[in-house]
């Protein structure tokens, strides 16, 4: 099988579309499957190969870690041509997506999309919600020629069935177990960033206005005394209200800036709890890889958060933005050491079998199904 990928965003920009692309083609070269990704130009530093085609960008305004490319089709054309992929997966509604969905049309290639952000959500948070319609209305008439549409919860696939989506299928998110595992040093974290505090809480991602990061310094200002004097935050990731966070942000707590592989997993091994107020996640990797780091997370009742976490037995369940609700579960698992190990062993028992390879097969499964539904198309 040739598979062609269009998408807005892709390595070496940091979010979870571009990265769970990136395992994606990582595991299809391992499978020796040939491939070619079309993805903008990224501002940083690009990874230039025979498989991946950079076209020229700027950045999105509501989410700068998705670009906004300006194709050539003609060119896009010819390249897809010499490829002739049998089967066309658009990763992003953008222009990258748009000019997959086109070519597919045109050549008559079979095609499959994945929905990967909800940008309705977004909305809400700068100011936009009177686009929402106008929003949906779109992503109908964009995802409607799709094969199957892939998401990554089931919370989603009922949110999109409800505004009139069909041929959803859920795709997943797995972990890189040999990263991400409880199988490291917590000194090694305290040394770096000079925690002396007894409980180390962290939170992990983009430091924006849909994750309700700005809720963690009220969270952690409402602790009782002697919880908030026995802890130090860890705030990792970066984001467009860094800058706000660090002047709200208590002496006791860190923002660590962007941290990825082996050092993000040893801060989440190190952690006590994980707290993750984001209520917008289609799926949240990084809930996964707290549990398969063996530290519980307490976590947003919305989104995909909700269908990883396990209510009183990987984690907890808070309702969105209630930071009342945040304090009492960060109180009540820090004073319940035996609970916390439980939900350790719980976490790391789900996130473990959350394999990749798996994932990535039933994907490929998925793509010769979308085949077989084009080719009974063309018999009828």
């Amino acid at each position: 099988m040739k598979i062609a990928i269009f998408t807005d965003t892709f390595i070496p920009e940091v979010n979870g579309v571009a990265r769970t692309l990136k395992r994606f083609t990582d595991y299809l070269e391992e499978n020796k499957i040939e491939y070619r990704v079309f993805a903008p130009k990224s501002s940083n530093k690009n990874i230039f190969t025979t498989h991946v085609h950079s076209i020229t960008s700027f950045p999105f305004f509501l989410y700068p870690e998705c670009r906004v490319a300006l194709p050539n089709l003609l060119q896009l054309r010819d390249e897809i041509q010499r490829f002739n992929p049998d089967i066309i997966h658009v990763a992003t509604p953008f222009n990258m997506g748009l000019s997959g969905l086109h070519l597919a049309k045109k050549l008559a290639i079979p095609v499959v999309g994945s929905y990967h952000t909800d940008f309705d959500k977004y909305l809400t948070y700068y100011e936009l919600h009177f686009l929402s319609e106008m929003l949906w209305k779109y992503m109908r008439w964009f995802h409607h020629p799709f094969r199957k549409v892939f998401v990554p919860s089931s919370d989603t696939l009922n949110r999109l069935k409800s505004r009139g989506f069909s041929n959803l299928s859920i795709w997943p998110r797995g972990i890189d177990r040999t990263i991400f595992h409880p199988h490291y040093d917590e000194q090694t974290v305290r040394n770096v960033y000079q925690i002396e505090e007894k409980y180390i809480l962290t939170y992990v991602g983009r430091i924006a206005m849909e994750k309700d990061v700005l809720l963690l310094p009220e969270i952690a200002n409402m602790l009782p005394n002697n919880i908030k004097n026995d802890v130090h935050w860890l705030i990792v990731g970066d984001g467009p209200l860094k800058k706000d966070l660090g002047k709200m942000a208590p002496p006791n707590m860190t923002l660590t800036g962007f941290v990825e592989g082996i050092n993000l997993a040893n801060i989440y091994a190190a952690s006590d709890v994980f707290v993750f107020p984001s209520p917008s996640e289609t799926f949240g990797n990084v809930v996964l890889e707290s549990l398969a780091c063996g530290t519980p997370v307490i976590g947003a009742n919305a989104g995909g958060v909700k269908t990883i976490i396990q209510n009183g037995i990987t984690g907890i369940l808070c309702t969105e933005k209630d930071i009342t609700e945040f304090v009492h579960a960060i109180t009540s698992l820090l004073s319940r050491e035996q609970t916390r190990k439980v939900m350790s062993e719980n976490g790391k028992k789900y996130a473990q079998v959350q394999s990749w390879d798996t994932i990535f097969n039933n994907l490929l499964l998925e793509y010769e199904e979308a085949l077989e539904i084009e080719s009974f198309q063309e018999l009828a």
